[in-house]
């Protein structure tokens, strides 16, 4: 589990420095600061993810395990949906109404 913390979203709430003070220390006005770089090992797994539910302000976000790859190519293999073709019927309108 990696994490980050938005500290620009953080109201000093102190929910996950309650649950997992090993990762978050609270500054002299009560802001969250994440203490190392967010490897959360296997252990606190369930304490880091009470803080990060706690969180009211959802200041503390996971990090996915999606990497780049390493030539940072595009996957060719990815494709946009198509946009779906509206029905209608004469002079109906998408939303239903009719002049």
């Amino acid at each position: 589990m990696r994490i980050k913390l938005d500290r620009t979203m953080c109201d000093g709430f102190g929910a996950c420095a309650k649950h997992a003070p090993a990762y978050f220390s609270l500054d002299d006005w009560g802001y969250a600061a994440l203490v190392g770089n967010g490897e959360i090992p296997a252990e606190d797994h369930d304490a880091v993810t009470r803080a990060l539910l706690d969180c009211p302000v959802h200041a503390i976000i996971e990090m996915g395990e999606h990497r780049p790859s390493r030539d940072r190519a595009a996957h060719h293999d990815a494709q946009e949906a198509p946009e779906p073709e509206p029905k209608t019927e004469g002079n109906e309108a998408i939303s239903g109404f009719v002049r």
